[in-house]
């Protein structure tokens, strides 16, 4: 699957470039396809930079925890959910408690804390693969999952719109928490349907119900805060959460006698090791995405899609946010640079930016996930990842446009 999506971003490129050569007299774009190439291949060194020092932290304290029993007492309590979600991957196995921290620390908002988890947990549920360069079911579920972006605290979403001058800074925070609801529930339905989980197994619903209430509940907490408060809230819970793990693993590993200084350094080395493997799937996945963007493929898919909202007599006031939804997959850099834009040319508070911040909000960067996440274990043939990780990232979109019609339109 990787090894055709790939092909697939260089064909259509070549196609699109060839027809603005062509019919659209602009043979600058040969050039902008070659700057590119170089543009992204030097965003994958700095981005390598940045996941040395952050997989080295987070993988230092991930051993304490570890050393410490704690991954081992996760994977206890959800040992009975993850049987039936995950039935070929043992009880008690290490993997089923970094799971559970990537998912916490992808709900508040911790991206510098999720990805290093994930990448660890990646990596223990490699160990149970029996074909190393396939994925497994396990392997597929959690990645879907990630892609599928569940966020409780948008915090970053925020912080754009008060630089973008908003009054009400946190007035997509509960679009958002729907959208990206309806994006993660999509996305392990889709999930379940091609593996046939049994997710409507008494287990499976005894741990998901209570969970739903909780949320249901947390989301009337919130709702019933000022924006200054819910925004000020925001910023502390996440990192409160944050800095409180660290403490908590540090403290518990010395009560049970744990060296947490070599134990730090001995996880950062493997982090070390980690990042460093990384960078050839990132070049290789940055280098076709970038020559995808310049060759303007992106821009000639908004343009037919405008044109058929047109035709259909919909509201076509959502055209304008959808740069963000059809890049995001791609680059979240790029999805950040069209969110920016999509505020300063048609206003912060206008339908369009609301929309696109509940968009950016709610999805994720499926390929680059994939190829961090995949390329981190050696894995090539996805299998069913990308379909139903793109299905999560549909559902997210589509239920952003809805959900902003609803609170705004």
């Amino acid at each position: 699957m990787l090894n055709g999506l790939w092909l697939g971003f260089f064909v259509v490129a070549a196609i699109a470039a060839l027809a603005r050569w062509l019919i659209g007299d602009d043979p600058a774009v040969f050039a902008a396809l070659v700057e590119s190439l170089f543009a992204m291949a030097k965003l994958a060194v700095e981005i390598m930079i940045v996941l040395f020092g952050t997989l080295t932290l987070w993988l230092g304290f991930l051993r304490i925890a570890e050393k410490a029993g704690l991954i081992e007492l996760l994977a206890r309590v959800l040992g009975p959910l993850f049987h039936r979600l995950m039935p070929e991957v043992p009880a008690g196995h290490p993997a089923l408690g970094l799971i559970t921290l990537n998912f916490a620390a992808n709900g508040l908002g911790l991206d510098n804390a999720a990805t290093p988890i994930g990448l660890r947990a990646m990596r223990a549920l490699q160990e149970l693969n029996p074909t190393p360069a396939v994925a497994t079911n396990a392997q597929i579920l959690f990645l879907v999952l990630n892609t599928s972006s569940l966020t409780l605290l948008p915090v970053s979403i925020f912080m754009y719109r008060v630089q973008q001058g908003a009054e009400d800074p946190t007035l997509v925070f509960l679009p958002i928490l729907l959208a990206t609801t309806a994006s993660s529930l999509a996305g392990l339905l889709a999930v379940a349907l091609v593996q046939r989980l049994r997710i409507w197994d008494p287990v499976v619903l005894a741990y998901f119900v209570p969970g739903a209430l909780l949320l249901g509940g947390f989301i009337a907490l919130l709702a019933g805060l000022s924006a200054t408060a819910l925004a000020s809230l925001s910023s502390l819970l996440g990192n409160l959460t944050l800095f409180g793990l660290i403490i908590t693993f540090i403290v518990i590993g010395a009560l049970r006698k744990v060296p947490v200084y070599e134990s730090f350094v001995e996880g950062a080395q493997e982090g070390f090791e980690v990042a460093k493997s990384l960078l050839p799937y990132l070049i290789a996945m940055l280098c076709a995405i970038g020559v995808l963007r310049a060759s303007g493929a992106l821009e000639f898919g908004l343009d037919g899609i405008r044109w058929l909202v047109e035709v259909l007599g919909w509201d076509t006031r959502f055209v304008e946010a959808l740069p963000t939804a059809l890049v995001k997959p791609f680059s979240g850099s790029a999805a950040r640079a069209m969110l920016i834009e999509t505020m300063q040319s048609q206003g912060v508070d206008s339908f369009p930016a609301l929309v696109a911040a509940t968009v950016q909000g709610s999805t994720e960067t499926t390929f680059y996930v994939l190829a961090v996440y995949f390329g981190a274990v050696g894995i090539q043939r996805a299998r069913h990842a990308v379909g139903c990780a793109l299905a999560a990232d549909a559902a997210g979109i589509t239920a952003a446009i809805l959900v902003c019609y609803w609170f705004f339109g």
